[in-house]
């Protein structure tokens, strides 16, 4: 396992030497120096419509990601509020003020047509706080009403249901000095294994088989969009909507035959019918010296998830059953304002923030009886609310200290309550200093260096505070009333190079170090969500594109990501070191894309290799994970009767579904062995036939 973690670690600093030691080979954004620092800094590497072509894009999005050395990173969904902007695309030079509505949606709504340019910039030369490392800005003009539609039905040999609802639609255009944007998306999703699982015991002799099959359906519809609107003078606005329909069905059908004794047939099922609603908004207007920018956003959820787990002997007695159910309903108000201004060479910006989040459930446990239905008894553990009201402050100033180095300092404070009903119930206060200081370096308009250190407060998860159960493994938590929120130290630095005709090469470091880590820990006679003094995480990531043209293989390019990470924290149990449970430690994605010159047709595939951690309970422990290696190849030709036509085939190297589980009689650190479990399921190829266009 070293020697394997070693060898991505080897290939992204080889490509770092090629990073500061490459040929300066990119063609210049503009063909005259810049003769001031703010100039100098803001150099940028800026992609025309042209330089997509050979894609045929449909969309923003479809540009985005040919860009090369680039990957698109969402903005944290899952922040405190809203706070400092994240991700690493911006779209006119402005943040989407939603949680709901990810970069990728917006960008979809964008027509290729619309776009003007794609900028690369270096994030701190921008008046946004909180961004890092290169962004890419997507600058786009409104225009006349357009769409574009997409169809991606999805069928597997083995075991999974057709998936034929996939797809999107979407609207743009212009009224009078408004702009707007509507899609229709539904990401649906069809998962299924099936396959042996041998149990041993402690001698490691089987004492059952099984033969299991499960089926994960899900279907997403979202509609959502956004109104952009000016004036008067030069105030402008945004306002955002999104409303989200999950429904899930996912079903285990296991055959157990134990060694000795009858058989049983085990039928797991799980449903959830969930809905989603934000509102959202902001008014940017000129005040005093500066600009003043108001941000408000509402969203509301309901939540039902329900499973069952029933049991039924092979001579055809009575069956035996439980269920567990629960309904969160979820609520969260933000209000913000920013305040922006240029003082003392440089760009201030002041802001406030104020953020109500309320979850409140009830809960039952349920019993089959002998009419086939459950009787339900309530679940206090798992029932109650949880409420956090929570008010943050922020400063921050970014200016030019060379004509290649630009300084971003952001200093913020926030207090927090958190209040827990129910089973024992607690209010708590906390108060937390926060912010960055980030550098950017740009010697040229070929490299970039950025490194920052931040201070972040992670967002808790609010059903972690309450008891759970988990019928599919036999396992539960007890619930946790003294959670606290975990506290990072991030250091982050990144550098980008570009290599002309030949590509883009990215590298990535991260080292964090975190208080108050969030895991399982034992919690009186039971384990429960909770928190670990202090974990560490180090990581280091390769983005890299090879164009092919140069070598005389014209609209080729290959394209590779590698990741490597370790992250650890004391184990609770023996106070050895263990890994943060079921993380992807390893990542590797090589790509391929041949645009055959002269043609509508295209060609290519990709191979991926992940590891994935161990897993860690009180009584068990367990590495789950798909693989080890993916590979798949697709055709596509770019005008069908004017439509986009793609054929994929994924899972051709039979990647599998494996789960090898220890349960122990008692704590894991002191106990013997009960039983293994080694579980090899067979996913199969997956077929995708997509098909695009606009009108």
């Amino acid at each position: 396992m070293a020697r394997r973690h070693r060898k991505p670690i080897a290939v992204s600093f080889l490509a770092l030497g090629a990073t500061l030691c490459s040929p300066c080979l990119a063609r210049d954004a503009a063909s005259t120096p810049p003769d001031s620092p703010s100039e100098a800094i803001t150099a940028k590497r800026s992609y025309n419509p042209a330089d997509f072509a050979r894609f045929a894009p449909r969309s923003a999005l479809d540009m985005l990601r040919q860009i090369p050395g680039f990957a698109i990173a969402e903005a944290d969904q899952g922040s405190r509020g809203l706070g400092q902007a994240s991700g690493n695309v911006l779209v006119n030079s402005e943040r989407l003020s939603s949680k709901s509505d990810d970069i990728n949606t917006q960008l979809a709504r964008i027509p290729a047509g619309n776009v003007v340019r794609i900028d690369l910039v270096d994030a701190a030369s921008l008046n946004v706080p909180g961004l890092t490392g290169v962004v890419a800005n997507v600058v786009a003009k409104s225009g006349s009403l357009s769409g574009q539609f997409a169809w991606n039905p999805q069928f597997r040999p083995h075991y999974a249901h057709p998936s034929w609802f996939d797809g999107s639609v979407s609207l743009s255009g212009k009224l009078g000095t408004s702009e707007y944007s509507l899609s229709l998306v539904n990401d649906a999703g069809r998962g299924a294994a099936g396959g042996p699982t041998v149990i041993r015991d402690a001698a490691g002799i089987i004492t059952e088989q099984r033969q299991d099959i499960v089926t994960d359906d899900i279907e997403r519809p979202k509609l959502s969009g956004s109104i952009k609107f000016h004036g008067p003078g030069s105030a402008v606005g945004n306002f955002n909507f999104s409303y989200q329909r999950i429904r899930e069905r996912a079903q285990e059908e296991s055959i157990r035959s134990p060694m000795t004794g009858p058989g049983r047939t085990r039928l797991l099922n799980v449903k959830t019918d969930e809905w989603y609603r934000e509102i959202g908004g902001d008014y940017e207007f000129k005040l005093g010296p500066g600009r003043l920018k108001l941000i408000g956003l509402d969203r509301r959820s309901h939540e039902p998830y329900w499973q069952s787990l029933v049991s039924t002997p092979a001579g055809g007695g009575a069956p035996t059953g439980d269920s567990f159910q629960q309904i969160g309903e979820r609520a969260e108000h933000i209000a913000r304002a920013e305040y922006g201004w240029k003082m003392l060479g440089g760009d201030w910006q002041l802001a406030g923030e104020a953020a109500f989040n309320r979850l409140t459930t009830s809960a039952t446990l349920g019993t089959l009886n002998a009419q086939g239905t459950f009787d339900l008894t309530p679940f206090p553990a798992a029932s109650g609310g949880v409420q956090e009201d929570r008010y943050e402050g922020s400063l921050s100033f970014t200016r030019p200290l060379t004509k290649t180095l630009t300084l971003q300092m952001i200093g913020a404070a926030e207090r927090s309550t958190l209040s827990q009903t129910g089973v024992g119930g607690l209010v708590r206060h906390f108060v937390r200093p926060k912010g960055s200081i980030s550098l950017a370096w740009k010697p040229s308009k070929e490299f970039d260096f950025n490194i920052k250190l931040r201070r972040q407060v992670g967002q808790l998860s609010f059903y972690d505070f309450l008891a759970r159960v988990f019928l599919d493994n036999g396992n539960a938590n007890t619930g946790n009333n003294q959670l606290k929120p975990r506290q990072d130290w991030t250091l982050e630095a990144e550098a980008n190079r570009s290599l002309g005709a030949w590509g883009s090469t990215k590298i990535h470091v991260i080292a964090k170090e975190t208080q108050d880590y969030v895991t399982l820990i034992p919690i009186g006679g039971g384990e429960s969500v909770g928190n670990v003094p202090k974990a560490r995480v180090r990581y280091i990531e390769n983005v890299s594109t090879l164009n092919l043209d140069p070598l005389g293989i014209k609209g080729a390019k290959i394209d590779f990501q590698a990741f490597y990470q370790n992250a650890h924290y004391k184990d609770p149990l023996s106070l050895n070191q263990i890994p943060f449970n079921n993380y992807t430690s390893l990542g590797i994605t090589i790509g391929f894309r041949h645009d055959i010159p002269a043609s509508t047709w295209a060609w290519g595939g990709e191979f991926g290799h992940y590891e994935q951690s161990n897993s860690y309970r009180l009584q068990e422990r367990g590495h789950q994970y798909e693989g080890p290696f993916w590979g798949m190849l697709f055709i596509e030709n770019k005008n069908v009767f004017g439509l986009t036509m793609r054929l994929q085939a994924n899972n051709l190297l039979n990647a599998r579904q494996h789960w090898d589980r220890v349960v122990f009689t008692g704590n894991r650190d002191a106990s013997p062995i009960a039983f293994t479990e080694t579980r090899n399921r067979l996913i199969g190829p997956i077929i995708t036939y997509q098909i695009k266009g606009s009108f």
